[in-house]
């Protein structure tokens, strides 16, 4: 008995130490990953003329965990070796954006950081980025793009993508500037299919746009890496739902990379004014035809046209489907609306679908308000106006916990949920 004790003894003491080891050996990574963003942001700190370095909060979504390369101003982070690290309060939304919190700006990524060295500084920088956008003169834009989840947003983005691909594979200057400038043709016409779309998408690619070209630069791949990963984001960015607000990630490094061959430091004369078409068709010396519709239909197929036309063909009669069921269910079926006081939100931009007028669907999405948190894994409508958020009716109340369909509603205090004996739809009240 003594003798098996004393085993369960040991063989408890050698699990407490090869956990502590395993929790050592990953402080020590994320030491090392804050060292290696702080060196190559110094040796990139030409590109804007400033060292992007600063605030980072690395957040482990599931369990909230924070491990931090600055301490925070009221010693919620406490220190650990190398690094800082505290529980996230659960009021603070979960995401890659810089927040502003415990009285520093922050960079806030989640984690897994990417395995390979490259993605991971790239990420880092990105969000670095726009931690020191403010002081660089460029405004936070996230605005919607949702023509590019219409039939012809879709294939003539996807048109200029490839045109852009073939620019980066070719060492031929003459068939570079030719497909360059029927990657811009395509842009062209897009803008003329949709009015405005110009104003929409130029303001997205000035915010997240030129984050992505300043990870790409700060990442340290050579000419040869960057332009495979450029191939290989589209490829991957090519499967995503929808392209309203990620389509910025891949235009504007691609651009900014070919341009660096011949204009290197033409991001310094970006502004928040710039129109960055009218910018790259200056730089590369383009000149576009009268007729754009003539010419894009000319060269189409150059570029996987047909397969690409098919391809969003079927995809528009799968997505009215699903428009018809979104609308049924958070529109014309009783709902729940909850009306935003003091709103702070994170989800995944990747997957988010615009129903007409009425707004854009968020299959994932945490609103955070002065009435509580809800967290939504099974889709909400958030309104044009970005001023209230539906789901479905609820189902169970237990306590201060209200849920239904793939929603969970933490309530605060003096809050209520009623009913509208008019409308048949939900709504919260203060007590």
């Amino acid at each position: 008995m003594i003798k098996k004790f004393y085993i369960s003894i040991l063989l408890f003491m050698l699990t407490q130490s090869l956990f502590g080891q395993e929790k050592a050996t990953f402080q020590d990574s994320i030491a090392t990953y804050f060292d290696e963003i702080k060196t190559e942001a110094y040796k990139h700190q030409r590109l804007w003329e400033k060292d992007l370095y600063g605030p980072m909060l690395l957040v482990n979504p599931n369990s909230r965990q924070t491990l931090a390369n600055f301490p925070d101003s009221v010693g919620f982070l406490k220190q650990n070796g190398k690094i800082y690290a505290g529980i996230l309060p659960g009021k603070i939304n979960i995401a890659n954006t810089a927040v502003n919190w415990n009285g520093r700006r922050w960079a806030m990524i989640m984690l897994p950081l990417p395995v390979n060295k490259h993605e991971r500084i790239n990420l880092l920088a990105h969000e670095l980025f726009h931690v020191n956008q403010p002081s660089l003169g460029f405004k936070l834009f996230n605005t919607e793009n949702n023509h590019l989840d219409q039939r012809d947003g879709r294939i003539y983005l996807r048109l200029e993508l490839e045109a852009l691909k073939k620019a980066l594979h070719t060492s031929n200057q003459t068939e570079q500037k030719t497909h360059l400038t029927n990657a811009i043709a395509f842009r062209k016409y897009r803008y003329s299919v949709y009015p405005g779309a110009d104003t929409t998408e130029n303001l997205l690619e000035l915010n997240e746009g030129i984050a992505e070209y300043t990870g790409t630069i700060i990442s340290g791949r050579n000419k040869k890496q960057s332009y495979e990963h450029f191939t290989q984001s589209i490829n991957s960015f090519l499967s995503n739902p929808t392209f309203v607000r990620s389509f910025a990630y891949q235009t504007i490094p691609i651009y900014g990379h070919l341009l660096d061959n011949i204009r290197k430091g033409w991001n310094r004369e970006i502004t928040i004014k710039t129109n960055l078409t009218d910018y790259f068709i200056n730089a590369f010396n383009i000149t576009l035809p009268n007729d754009l519709k003539k010419t894009t239909d000319l060269v189409i197929n150059q570029y996987n046209g047909e397969a690409i036309i098919s391809e969003e063909k079927i995809r528009e009669e799968k997505t009215k489907k699903l428009i018809a069921e979104y609308k049924s269910k958070f529109i014309t079926q009783p709902h729940f609306e909850l009306v935003f006081e003091q709103m702070n939100v994170s989800f995944d931009p990747r997957n988010i679908i615009p129903i007409e007028d009425k707004g854009t669907v968020y299959p994932n999405i945490r609103v955070t308000d002065k009435w509580g948190i809800l967290t939504v894994e099974n889709g909400a409508l958030m309104s044009s106006k970005w001023d209230k958020i539906s789901v479905t009716s609820p189902l169970k109340t237990e306590n201060k916990i209200i849920s239904g369909d793939g929603w969970t509603l933490q309530l605060n205090d003096k809050y209520a949920v009623i009913k509208d004996e008019k409308t048949g739809n939900y709504k919260l009240t203060k007590r």
